[in-house]
């Protein structure tokens, strides 16, 4: 942490002294908030993680893409291991928050669909939930029951356009400003298809049965058939598998101090079992 904070301390943007404090929220970065002349920032540190499909290069990509559709900060500066971004001043949402502002999410979840594919450059990632858990699956040598659940759940999808989502919708990537909703941390934005990401909110934002109907119904606009809800709800429970075997994977290969990869493990294993129920 030492060596971090000396070396955020001394990057090449800063135009005057800069003081840095911790910021706390995340799985995986070690991140500082820095003020430099009465301006704030995010110092994002993190190098890439293969294990996670994680390319510091294609989510900068991403990230640059979404602050051009308008829906992230703008990135200032960037350096092996370490990105700087303009501060949010609001508040990260939580998930009584995501239930509560489906009908401001699902606009933004459209924004992020048509827009940031048009903005991206360079190398990008491809996300497929399914090949995720399989790659997973087979990286922890864990119960190949969930393997075969994967690729049953896999074959109640149904074919979507395919746009450039987000992937990692948990509470604490929405920041509230008062005025708009803004998405950050861009590590698994990638192509795939809408369902992941209206799935993913709703396993993350602990959605019940009517949660589910509003969020679909207003995403659709109200084209919302009987395949297309048997594919949600499949997508649904593997959203909570993969984040229950990234926890897994994180705890062997990440140990990120003061995260407890063992109960977010557990929480979303639970959600899993709910689900298939």
């Amino acid at each position: 942490m030492t060596d971090l904070l000396d070396k955020a301390a001394h990057l090449a943007c800063w135009r005057g002294p800069v003081e840095l404090q911790p910021l706390k929220g995340g799985l995986t970065n070690i991140s500082f908030v820095a003020t430099c002349r009465g301006e704030k920032f995010v110092v994002r540190c993190g190098v890439d993680i293969p294990v996670h499909h994680v390319f510091r290069d294609r989510e900068r990509a991403a990230s640059v893409a979404a602050f051009e559709a308008g829906l992230s900060p703008e990135i200032i500066h960037v350096e092996p291991g370490i990105t700087v971004l303009r501060f949010i001043d609001g508040r990260t949402l939580g998930e009584d928050d995501l239930r509560a502002n489906i009908g401001r999410l699902v606009p933004l979840l459209k924004d992020c669909h048509a827009k940031v594919g048009r903005h991206v450059r360079g190398p990008v990632n491809a996300f497929w939930v399914f090949h995720v858990i399989r790659d997973y699956v087979a990286l922890l040598d864990a119960d190949r029951r969930y393997r075969d659940v994967a690729d049953r759940l896999e074959q109640v999808q149904v074919p979507l356009p395919i746009v450039f989502g987000h992937h990692d919708l948990l509470p604490g990537n929405f920041i509230d400003d008062g005025r708009k909703i803004w998405l950050i941390d861009w590590e698994y934005g990638g192509f795939g298809t809408a369902m992941f990401d209206l799935a993913n909110l709703s396993s993350n934002g602990g959605f019940g049965a009517a949660e589910d109907a509003a969020l679909l119904d207003a995403y659709f606009e109200g084209r919302v058939g009987d395949d297309l809800r048997r594919a949600f709800d499949a997508m649904k429970a593997a959203s909570a598998l993969r984040e229950a075997l990234w926890a897994m994977v994180s705890d062997v290969h990440l140990r990120t101090p003061g995260i407890d990869y063992q109960a977010h493990a557990r929480d979303y294993l639970a959600r899993f079992e709910q689900l298939m129920a």
